[in-house]
């Protein structure tokens, strides 16, 4: 719901005549006033068009703008189906124009209103307004009194766009998108300006006050009439149109037309003609009491019955143009989807190549950087003196049973063979046991006698030891550990043997 504190134009018919309006004013709450008048001629003086002026209700001489809208028609193809609804005569259908045209008065200019279709459910109507609408003041009595001059493209104008809250709603609201300066548009973010709230009984414009600083116009009382005729004609053709809106009942087409019959349709339908034969260029919902159009006199050689084959050769052409159309319209929507996949690819081309080239700056950046950094540090601290080698080197292990080594010291010595135990390795001849002090009371090892072997001569122990001191493993040294084979030892001797083993060991 709009604000009552906004300033806000309420249309209703008014009670003395149905085709006019008057506009009631209210502010902040205050009681509605009736402000402007807003007529409509009678259909019967304005045929095949649509018009409406805004007057000053106090003094209904004074004008402030006018619209006059125009329908463009276009040629009924030439199908049974169709002649037959029209009872034989196919007729021309009004379409509603794309745009239409405000024209103010004191000062005089004219402001251009353009339908844009949304893609989904906003439809808009765009129009520009100029900043300066007045003459500058001036002390040159020619400048005075001549002529006025027409507004020059070179003046910026501020854009405005009327913008349709949805599909299903008839509700708009008025932005302010930019300028246009020497005919280059510049988007800027959107500004609310206006309101329209659609109703039963016409609708109601507020004007949105806290933004209006922000408008930088001139002729703030032509922006605030063209703001309320716009919304009145948009209401009237495109949101809402009645029947026989441009007052065709009963009234044949102009002779010259825009649309082909071939053509693709531009403009919407203003709406369907009746279906009652005879009624020629009539509107449906057309006046009840408007007796329909008589029907020209026909050529007395004329047939009253159409030529079917006519009609079929007819319906063949028009078929014929209408696939050719769709034909060159397809052919026309690959090119442009092809030209949009040539104009990604050399898009994404491009970044790829961008995208190169600044990694190979920022490389190059960090290589100087670090140059930069080195060069600085050498100045600092002087260049990095060699350190020498090191006096004795540290211990290195040599591979096998070598050992530990120093590199100084040369080769290793050959590794000594490990000794098995004695128990298990025969006594060597190079073995030296510790000498055992022997007392004078000691007997001699080997003796003859009953004691050592019981009858044994003299000669025979002297051939015995002579064989042993010559014949090996019994020669040597070792041979006296091994007596006990040939001779039973004394006690004695068992006594001397165990401490030279405990003399060896410990």
């Amino acid at each position: 719901m709009l604000d009552e504190n906004l300033p806000t134009y309420r249309f209703r018919q008014s009670s003395d005549n149905q085709l006019n309006s008057l506009l009631y004013f209210t502010h902040n709450g205050s009681e509605p006033s009736a402000d402007y008048l807003i007529k409509r001629p009678p259909p019967s003086t304005s045929p095949n068009q649509y018009a409406l002026g805004l007057f000053d209700l106090k003094y209904a001489s004074v004008l402030y703008a006018e619209v006059l809208v125009k329908p463009e028609w276009q040629q009924p193809t030439l199908s049974a189906a169709e002649v037959r609804a029209n009872g034989g005569n196919p007729v021309a259908t009004p379409l509603i124009p794309n745009s239409f045209t405000i024209d103010l008065y004191n000062p005089d200019q004219s402001i251009q209103i353009k339908y844009q279709s949304g893609s989904w459910s906003k439809d808009a109507w765009e129009f520009e307004v100029p900043q300066r609408s007045f003459k500058q003041p001036t002390k040159s009595q020619i400048d005075q009194d001549g002529p006025e001059t027409t507004i020059s493209d070179l003046i910026p104008k501020v854009n405005f766009r009327w913008k349709r809250d949805s599909r299903m709603s008839r509700d708009m609201t008025c932005y302010m998108s930019g300028k246009t300066v020497g005919g280059q548009k510049s988007k800027e973010p959107d500004i609310t300006i206006a309101l329209f709230k659609a109703g039963k009984s016409g609708g109601s414009v507020s004007i949105y006050e806290p933004n209006m600083a922000r408008v930088d116009v001139e002729d703030r009382k032509g922006l605030e009439v063209t703001l309320l005729l716009s919304a009145e004609v948009i209401r009237a053709l495109y949101l809402s149109p009645k029947p026989d809106l441009f007052n065709t009942a009963g009234v044949p087409p102009p002779p010259t037309t825009t649309k082909g019959t071939a053509a693709p349709s531009t403009g919407r339908p203003a709406a369907a003609t009746s279906g009652a034969a005879g009624s020629g260029a009539a509107m449906s919902g057309a006046i009840g009491n408007m007796q329909p159009a008589p029907q020209p006199p026909r050529p007395a050689n004329q047939s009253t019955e159409k030529d079917p084959d006519a009609v079929a050769r007819f319906e063949i052409d028009a078929e014929k143009r209408r696939r050719q159309a769709m034909i060159e319209e397809q052919n026309a929507r690959e090119r442009r989807v092809q030209q949009e996949q040539e104009e990604i690819k050399r898009m994404l081309e491009r970044e790829e190549r961008q995208e190169a080239e600044r990694r190979r700056r920022a490389n190059e950046e960090r290589e100087r950087k670090v140059a930069k950094e080195t060069e600085k540090l050498l100045k600092q601290y002087g260049p990095q003196p060699t350190l020498p080698p090191r006096p004795g080197g540290a211990a290195q292990m040599s591979g096998g049973a070598a050992g530990w080594h120093t590199p100084n010291q040369g080769p290793a010595a050959p590794a000594q063979p490990q000794r098995r135990p004695r128990s298990v390795d025969p006594p060597r001849a190079n073995v030296r046991f510790a000498q055992q002090e022997t007392s004078p009371t000691q007997q001699p090892q080997y003796s003859g006698g009953p004691a050592h072997g019981g009858g044994v001569s003299a000669a025979a122990k002297k051939k015995l030891n002579n064989f042993l001191s010559t014949s090996s493993p019994y020669s040597g040294p070792g041979a006296a550990s091994m007596s006990t084979f040939f001779g039973k030892p004394s006690e004695e001797d068992k006594r001397n043997k165990v401490k030279k083993k405990r003399s060896t060991h410990f």
